[in-house]
């Protein structure tokens, strides 16, 4: 994790807000937390059995002793649970100040007036804003918190909820599973396609906070949506945790595409588990950018259930000083005709640490599966690192597996090439980094490719995190 002297305070979603607060759990995790956090929000008896149930999960699993170093994070040093306002709001104007202010700053209500279909915002533990275009809810649309989803859709939620993702699948599930607050829940009725995205902005605020959101996308058959979400936090020097998880379930004919641009301060412990399931003829696709936070462990998954389903995962990883991003892919092909494609682009500077984690596993009798996957390190300096770590398990011999792996340096020629006709290096570093890189942000839509593109710059002149 950074220490507070790695940390340049330039980063521009750097500042705090004064804490006003409804209600502020004790610092620390006992049962007694995770009951009161149900009660609070009046929740029914299954999910309070739920989250105690995961609670007592989470007691017993050991931390993983792979990837990333997790020791510095300390369980009894954070805030699970704030509470920041009363009540949701669909009025910009009804927001408490501190709030509003936060997020003219990010820019939600710029992106909500463009070009989406449906904002939704958390601030520390709740969403406190949400606003979805009538013409969606005409249409049977539902975009909403996953706190209002169990209270207005009880029987969906408990349908699907923790049933791709147990409560009992890792360390990070299970102290999710019992302190979940807030978060999305989507429900794409069967041949609804939404022209425009959905977008959630998830901001820490508080000092040695844990941000514990859940998100549930349903896309029933035949449907589409593209749902966004970008994250911010400010600069602390202690350490926050950043825990989610994501359950998709996309049925037949169905796509869905999740689009991620993680832009957490370098205190943030970014830890995430995302899987989504495909039924015949379905298409999910991840698209992860991962540029802030002091150490990132996330690996988007796609269980190819059904015939002629497609998965994908497009991501880019950006260290810098005291930066360890550890991200990846899973590919599960389950049945035959499937196919998949991964991408991953990392870059690593100042001394920082990429790696890609990645599995494939085609089982038996899924045949006539194809498999591409391509991995492309872009090394600064001499002082980052970058890692590779495929891992394939193939059990069905009527199928085809590509892998590609490349390791680089920043290219000297060219950098001499663009520096000789009066660019500064700086900018021609950007310039060689963003075209490395185009591959998976010509993916995202034209807003979010452009602030992609400028927070790369902003990293390379060491004006970010």
């Amino acid at each position: 994790m950074a220490k507070s002297s790695d940390i340049n305070f330039d980063y521009k979603f750097g500042f705090s807000m004064p804490e006003k607060n409804i209600f502020k759990a004790k610092k620390g995790l006992n049962k007694k937390t995770v009951e009161d956090i149900s009660l609070l929000k009046k929740e029914p008896t299954w999910m309070k059995d739920f989250r105690i149930k995961a609670y007592e999960s989470f007691k017993k699993r050991k931390m993983p002793t792979w990837g990333a170093n997790l020791s510095k994070i300390d369980f009894d040093d954070i805030y699970y649970y704030i509470k920041p306002t009363e009540k949701q709001v669909n009025s910009w104007a009804d927001l408490p100040k501190e709030i509003k202010d936060t997020y003219d700053r990010i820019g939600v209500p710029e992106a909500e007036k463009n070009f989406l279909s449906g904002v939704s915002a958390q601030y520390e533990s709740e969403v406190v804003y949400e606003s979805i275009n009538r013409e969606l809810n005409k249409r049977g649309v539902i975009f909403c918190d996953m706190d209002t989803a169990l209270k207005k859709y009880p029987k969906i939620v408990k349908e699907y909820f923790g049933t791709l993702i147990s409560p009992h699948d890792n360390k990070f599930a299970s102290l999710n599973s019992a302190v979940w607050s807030g978060g999305s829940f989507v429900y794409i009725p069967k041949g609804v396609k939404l022209p425009m995205p959905l977008q959630a902005y998830f901001r820490i605020n508080a000092e040695r906070f844990g941000q514990f959101e859940r998100t549930l996308i349903i896309a029933e058959e035949g449907s589409f949506v593209h749902y966004i979400e970008g994250c911010t936090a400010p600069i602390y020097t202690t350490a926050s945790l950043h825990a989610a998880v994501v359950e998709i379930f996309v049925k037949k004919g169905a796509r869905v595409r999740y689009t991620t641009v993680q832009n957490w301060s370098h205190n943030i412990y970014n830890l995430v588990t995302k899987r989504s399931t495909v039924d015949e003829d379905g298409i999910m696709e991840w698209v992860d950018c991962n540029i802030g936070s002091g150490v990132t462990m996330k690996y988007p998954s796609v269980l190819l259930k059904g015939r002629r389903s497609h998965g994908e995962v497009l991501s880019i990883a950006y260290a810098n000083k005291g930066q360890h991003q550890d991200a990846g892919a899973k590919m599960y092909h389950m049945a035959p005709d499937t196919t998949s494609r991964i991408i991953s682009k990392s870059i690593s500077k100042n001394g920082g640490r990429t790696s890609y984690r990645g599995l494939v596993s085609v089982s038996p009798g899924a045949k006539n599966s194809k498999v591409y996957v391509s991995c492309d390190a872009l090394i600064m300096d001499k002082k980052s690192r970058s890692d590779t770590y495929p891992y394939m398990r193939i059990s069905e011999k009527d199928c085809e597996v590509q892998h590609e792996a490349t390791v680089e340096k920043l290219g000297e020629e060219k950098l001499f090439y663009l520096t000789s006709r009066g660019i500064k290096k700086p900018e021609a570093e950007s310039l060689l980094v963003n075209g490395f890189i185009e591959p998976v942000v010509k993916e995202i839509p034209l807003e979010y490719s452009i602030e992609l593109n400028r927070l790369i710059r902003m990293e390379m002149s060491g004006s970010v995190g």
